[in-house]
């Protein structure tokens, strides 16, 4: 493993050895990006999805969503939480992106053997005891992320703050295989 300030080939991932020796994270991630913006170029884009879409997922490091879905730079507005549920936050989000900045379609995507499915909102619990305050927000534990994913669907389908809800689906992303399964609606 090298020593040197330098990054070399043997270094370049951000959770290589070498990380945890020479730094924080932190420090890498920052590093990398100065080597990125050396070659970067404006690409001349704005803030409004080539693709009007908007994609709501989990925020698993396994779901590399640019990838399984095809998209590039520009495609979609992208946003993610623990779970992909749909949380006043990420209504927040959905409306910016559609009143403001044009979307018209939404996507869903929960995925296989995520964590929410070990937590309860007994983790909550655990936080008032050791912290001494109860968090306001909900920890959106499921068991089912079929059904997750439908309840989302509703969340989004039944706010009044979106435009466009004629367009919305959810998947649940497949971590061993890669490949997207389609949930319909509740009747």
């Amino acid at each position: 493993m090298s020593t040197s300030a330098q990054p070399s080939a043997e270094t370049d991932s951000p959770s290589s050895p070498a990380t945890r020796s020479e730094g924080t994270v932190t420090d890498r991630l920052v590093e990398l990006n100065a080597r990125y913006a050396e070659a970067f170029t404006d690409p001349g884009m704005d803030a409004r999805p080539v693709l009007h879409v908007a994609v709501v997922a989990c925020m698993d490091a396994r779901l590399d969503l640019h990838a399984a879905l095809g998209l590039e730079l520009g495609d979609c507005h992208t946003i993610r939480n623990a779970g992909g549920v749909v949380t006043d936050d990420v209504i927040r989000s959905l409306t910016i992106s559609q009143r403001a900045l044009g979307t018209r379609s939404i996507v869903l995507i929960h995925h296989t053997n995520c964590g929410l499915e070990s937590l309860t909102e007994d983790f909550r619990q655990e936080l008032e005891r050791e912290v001494g305050q109860r968090p306001v927000w909900s920890v959106e534990a499921y068991t089912d992320a079929d059904q997750d994913v439908r309840q989302s669907m509703q969340r989004v389908r039944t706010s009044p703050f979106l435009l466009h809800t004629d367009d919305i689906r959810g998947f649940v992303f497949d971590v061993t295989t890669g490949s997207l399964r389609e949930i319909l609606p509740a009747s």
